[in-house]
């Protein structure tokens, strides 16, 4: 009896401890899966937080340089490609040559330096679609030319007429090293013009007393509304013999001796593309994409000139800098590096 108690006590004592051993086993695996699901809790909120503080650096960043975009963007006219890509220059001359017209020199020269300063600009090409216009302006652009020119030796000036390049837009052409045409193209015109108009017969028509009080005796020269004298028309006549010499001086440095003594050359008149190549206006036929091809071997073009909108300046402006600042960290570490 007393075995059997014993035996019986044993049986409890082992089924309590199994029971025992089971519940700590379970609350063991309960407390490893809470602690494993706090952990992968913990982690990805660590890890949200820190992308939360990248993406805040970022955005704050971002912003810091659209801000120094907008207020310190310098004058860039050339797109962002042009920072980092070696490139043929062009700069696109369309318009009347005139003070506050399409092509002035303040606004043109200072486009012709940055595109001579850019490193990764091989040459320069001048696609030039102009009549002509302000004899000052054109000379101010073609001095310009031949003294960056001469700072920059290595870098050449094509001018490619398409449509017209005719007196003001010859004579900016004529600074180039080469000309290039279009066989269609209309190019000369060296010459210079006054016109104007005389309403005395009219004013007699209708009656009406033309009065005018003047201090300096040629104040009123060549007033409409008086009659034509011939010592005015005289120093007129002069003056313009002196502006049609500045021009043809300028034809001839460019030029050299690859002109013609054609006298037809500096009569005023204009003449095709194909004629100028015959008289030595210009020196073959060619276009944009062909002379940045041939002539430079570099067919990637960037075109310097174009009015940008606000949005649009902040964009370029701001990539801009952002690739700047990504080459300058680069190079900053590749030193870093080399050195240790």
């Amino acid at each position: 009896m007393k075995d059997l108690s014993d035996n019986a006590k044993r049986n409890n004592l082992e089924k309590q401890y199994g029971s025992e051993k089971e519940g700590y086993h379970e609350q063991h695996v309960k407390d490893n899966l809470f602690a494993a699901i706090l952990h992968d809790y913990v982690r990805e909120k660590s890890a949200n937080r820190r992308w939360s503080m990248i993406r805040w650096g970022l955005a704050s960043s971002l912003f810091f340089l659209m801000f120094l975009s907008l207020f310190f963007s310098g004058d860039q006219k050339y797109p962002i490609s042009a920072e980092v890509s070696e490139h043929t220059a062009v700069l696109s001359l369309t318009g009347t040559v005139e003070n506050d017209g399409d092509i002035n020199a303040l606004a043109v020269n200072k486009i012709l330096k940055t595109a001579f300063e850019n490193v990764n600009s091989v040459g320069l090409i001048l696609r030039i679609n102009s009549p002509g216009g302000s004899p000052v302006q054109s000379a101010l652009i073609y001095d310009e030319i031949r003294r960056l020119k001469k700072e920059y030796p290595e870098k050449k000036v094509i001018a490619v007429v398409e449509d017209i390049a005719a007196s003001g837009g010859y004579f900016i052409a004529s600074a180039a090293d080469k000309i290039f045409v279009n066989k269609s193209s209309i190019v000369g015109s060296i010459g210079v013009v006054f016109n104007g108009f005389g309403f005395v017969e009219l004013l007699k028509k209708i009656g009406v007393e033309r009065r005018l009080l003047v201090s300096g005796e040629k104040k009123s020269m060549l007033d409409p509304f008086l009659p034509k004298d011939e010592a005015e028309e005289f120093i007129i006549r002069e003056m313009m013999e002196d502006l049609h010499g500045h021009f043809i001086d300028a034809v001839k440095v460019g030029r050299g001796s690859l002109l013609t003594d054609d006298p037809e050359i500096f009569s005023g008149r204009v003449f095709t593309g194909e004629e100028s190549i015959i008289l030595g206006l210009s020196d073959g036929f060619g276009s944009v994409s062909s002379v940045a091809d041939e002539v430079f071997g570099q067919p990637y073009i960037i075109d310097y000139h174009g009015e940008e909108n606000l949005l649009d300046k902040l964009t370029e402006n701001f990539i801009i800098r952002l690739v700047v600042t990504l080459k300058n960290l680069f190079f900053m570490q590749t030193v870093e590096h080399s050195i240790f």
